[in-house]
């Protein structure tokens, strides 16, 4: 099992960005989706989680800014980020729980990274 993300990038304040993480592999089902983000600085955060139901969960930082979504066909979770500040510049992380068959295991992709400058 794989996840892949995608889509980070230099964007200027103010602007936008869309992360993408696909799951690939041999697996029964997915659960939690969601992403984290972390600087040299601080602890991997939580960003945005998402169900298989589309019930979501925000940090505070991404709350009326940031909006979380999934296509279960794709085994994708997608952020779309607006509104970016220099303060959200990080490795952002996807994050999946996954059913390979065996159990329910919490996956990492590898990340990607988001530097919001002008």
């Amino acid at each position: 099992v794989q996840l892949q993300a995608s889509g980070g990038g230099l964007v200027q304040p103010g602007g936008s960005l869309r992360l993408s993480c696909a799951a690939s592999g041999s697996f029964l089902n997915i659960n939690y989706m969601g992403w984290f983000r972390q600087t040299p600085e601080k602890q991997r955060d939580l960003v945005a989680t998402i169900a298989k139901n589309g019930f979501t969960n925000y940090g505070e930082s991404a709350k009326d800014r940031f909006t979380i979504s999934r296509d279960n066909v794709k085994n994708t979770v997608y952020l779309q980020m607006t509104s970016l500040k220099p303060e959200d510049t990080a490795v952002y992380y996807c994050n999946a729980q996954i059913n390979d068959g065996d159990s329910w295991k919490g996956y990492w992709g590898q990340g990607t990274l988001v530097t919001v400058s002008s």
